[in-house]
């Protein structure tokens, strides 16, 4: 499972690493959202290119989004037979670059959200998919793949996101010359040591909050701060949820 994630390596470096062409200028982000545009990496006219598109998949054969599941995760072990995700898989795989994910643990009398941090900037495998509305809407939607947890986060979730190690980039990005079947074998768990794992403030809970403040460990027993009236954010101002803000 992957609901919320971090992207907080400066835009020069990402591009180095992932190798497009383009220059884009983003803010790190420490909190990013279902509905949000992410940015992520694919195959244009032959060449790596980095696009923006909304966290959560809308397949085109959908005709209105609105009655239609929010679909911000595919599971690896159904991604190439499930209608929703069986095109994209074949067409349009992307990269979707983030510096580690959040995940919430069972604990009483609450569930305890930990952040999982990556040891350098990883690569999530997704698709993409473009739908076009009745009225001529256009809109580009993406969600990410996820394999079951690897024993270093098994204890917090049965499921993380499938991270691509940067050989087998050129694979899952090449969908003219790499089959489906071929891509859905580099689908397997992290490295145990790919993330290292530890609780954080319950601040990450609401999707305002957006600061590098989020990913500081939570001191053994130290009282979380968000849970005194006086650590209380203001209330943010009431937005359609479908729209999540630019970078």
């Amino acid at each position: 499972m992957c609901g919320r994630y971090v992207i907080k390596t400066p835009p020069d470096l990402m591009r180095k690493a992932f190798g497009y062409t383009e220059q884009p200028n983003f803010p790190p982000r420490y909190n990013v959202a279902p509905t949000q545009p992410i940015p992520l990496v694919r195959i244009e006219n032959g060449r790596r290119s980095f696009a923006l598109v909304r966290w959560g998949f809308i397949p085109s054969w959908v005709e209105d989004p609105r009655n239609f599941s929010l679909l911000i995760n595919a599971r690896a072990e159904s991604v190439l037979d499930k209608p929703a995700f069986r095109n994209a898989m074949r067409r349009r795989r992307c990269l979707i670059p983030a510096d580690g994910f959040y995940e919430w643990k069972h604990e009483r009398p609450r569930k305890r959200p930990h952040f999982a941090a990556a040891n350098a900037l990883v690569a999530f495998a997704g698709v993409w998919e473009p739908w076009m509305g009745p009225n001529g809407e256009e809109l580009e939607t993406a969600c990410i793949i996820t394999t079951p947890a690897n024993r270093t986060l098994r204890s917090l979730h049965d499921r993380m996101p499938a991270v691509l190690a940067p050989e087998a980039w050129d694979l899952w990005l090449d969908c003219a010359r790499v089959d489906a079947e071929t891509a859905y074998a580099l689908l397997a768990p992290a490295p145990e040591d790919t993330f290292a794992a530890y609780p954080i403030s319950t601040a990450v809970n609401r999707h305002a909050n957006d600061s590098a403040a989020l990913i500081e460990p939570l001191p053994p027993g130290a009282e979380d701060a968000e849970t005194t009236p006086a650590a209380q954010p203001k209330p943010a101002r009431k937005t359609d949820d479908r729209q999540g803000s630019l970078f």
